[in-house]
């Protein structure tokens, strides 16, 4: 029987298994996809929000500001790259000056810092705004992140710590036992004695496997434009428009990797797996981008994506243990700022709530740091040489577009959570993200997957199992 059953990989439940790990349990994590992190975490702004907006008093409020603080140690501790570059809330209008002053009492009230700043003040720190600009609100503890490696490496870290993880496998049923569950999936069937629901938008369908509920998770869904390595200074801040009940709006943000991220649209979508991308929301996002940001290169856009964010009716996370049944615990419903919250979201399930129903000791020698990588594109050329001396894998180039060596590849896939297809790969080296989308070097990918994995290459799935890339061979037989 394990101790805990956490249901989902994505950043609340790898930041869970993680911080689990930490204690003397026996932990299995079970995620319906080929990858972890592979829905809402992967398609989102990969914004640290300050925690101005949130309702005072709700959960949402409480985990952004305490998780935005959690972010710098997190952050090293894990190898993931995140920069506190601050955001800009700004009002094109006279009539939105108001809502300004509000927001600031709002983030007084909920404990963070920031600053209104007076039209020039505005356009002396972002130059590219839109000259209608009349203020804005400026947070300086806002900041961006990949959340890509963010949600790897925390689930790295936890097998490396003793969880195990188990993907391509569905919980179908959740049945109650005199002490604890059974949780029956695709695969087969476990026993626990605490089952964590982190399903994200499913999480209402397990959670009512076990009790009746009375809220429902729906699927909003985001579209977004990425845009190529542009000149540093089209925005140097993460740029908002002032949040509606739909949500934060549409963004302008340099993202870690050099790239820009324009969006996301915010539309009801009644089939929860669609990420799919239409061109009426899409122009709708750039003509709203424009308004705060009218030079804004849409000529070198490389990408569009949607993602579907779990929303909620409770209009809050749903955190919290069932209602008759305190070893089934809920962190689902986790929207926006969900990424952000996530790192205090997981401290709390597990310290406040599994702590309630297991006994927790710490293990002695618990690291919560993963073994570094090589990041050649923060070396020196003489570093970068005599790295490659030693390792001539790294001085060869697969994706010339993003620069990532045959030796990264390797070294991911040498790790306790590899990559299992080209997407996988993608997530963690961002081969395959430049401009020629893996135009070039997704041929060489695939060679490299089949040839470590011991398979065809018919048999590499672009993400999910079923999407291979390659029917057959052309010339001669496959390898």
């Amino acid at each position: 029987m394990f101790d805990v059953i956490v249901v989902g990989a994505g950043c609340v439940g790898s930041l869970i298994a993680r911080k689990l790990s930490s204690y003397q349990l026996n932990v299995l994590v079970i995620e319906k996809e080929n990858d972890v992190g592979n829905a809402t975490s992967m398609a989102n702004s990969a914004i640290v929000h300050s925690g101005y907006d949130p309702v005072p008093g709700t959960l949402k409020a409480k985990f952004n500001v305490l998780g935005n603080k959690m972010y710098p140690e997190l952050c090293r501790d894990l190898d993931v790259h995140f920069e506190q570059i601050g955001s800009l809330t700004v009002a094109l209008y006279d009539e939105q000056l108001p809502m300004l002053s509000d927001l600031a009492k709002r983030s007084k009230e909920n404990g963070v810092d920031v600053k209104l700043l007076t039209r020039d003040e505005v356009l002396k720190l972002e130059p590219n705004l839109s000259s209608e600009v009349k203020g804005a609100l400026l947070a300086p503890s806002a900041g961006i992140v990949n959340p890509f490696t963010l949600v790897v490496h925390a689930m790295e870290n936890a097998v490396d710590q003793g969880v195990e993880l188990h993907l391509n496998e569905e919980v179908k049923d959740i049945k109650g036992l005199k002490e604890g569950f059974e949780v029956i999936t695709s695969r087969g069937t476990y026993q626990t004695k605490v089952v964590i629901n982190c399903a994200g938008i499913y999480g209402d369908k397990i959670h009512s496997l076990i009790e009746p509920i009375s809220y429902s998770i729906k699927a909003r869904k985001g579209q977004y434009f990425v845009l190529d390595h542009y000149a540093k200074g089209l925005v140097n801040h993460v740029i908002f428009p002032l949040p509606s009940e739909k949500g934060k709006g549409i963004l302008v943000s340099p993202t870690t990797s050099g790239n820009y991220i324009v969006g996301p649209s915010s539309e009801w979508c009644d089939d929860k797996d669609s990420v799919s991308c239409d061109k009426p929301t899409l122009d709708n996002v750039r003509a709203q981008a424009q308004a705060m940001v009218p030079s804004i290169p849409f000529n070198q856009v490389i990408r569009i994506f949607a993602g579907n964010r779990p929303t909620p009716s409770t209009h809050d996370f749903v955190i919290g243990p069932a209602k008759d049944n305190p070893a089934f615990i809920n962190a689902s419903g986790i929207e926006s700022p969900g990424l952000v919250s996530s790192p205090a979201i997981a401290e709390y399930v597990v310290d406040e709530l599994v702590s309630k129903v297991l006994t927790l000791v710490k293990k002695e020698n618990w690291s919560g740091k993963v073994s570094p990588r090589a990041h050649l594109s923060e070396m020196n050329e003489a570093q970068r040489d005599e790295f490659i001396k030693k390792n001539p894998s790294y001085g060869r180039i697969i994706c010339n577009c993003e620069k990532v060596s045959l030796g990264e590849i390797l070294d991911e896939l040498s790790r306790s959570v590899p990559p299992h297809s080209v997407k996988a790969l993608k997530k963690r080296t961002r081969a395959g993200f430049g401009k020629c989308q893996g135009g070039f070097c997704q041929p060489l990918v695939i060679q490299i997957l089949a040839e470590h994995y011991g398979v065809k290459l018919s048999e590499i799935n672009y993400d999910k199992l079923g999407s291979e890339i390659c029917k057959y061979s052309t010339k001669g037989e496959e390898k």
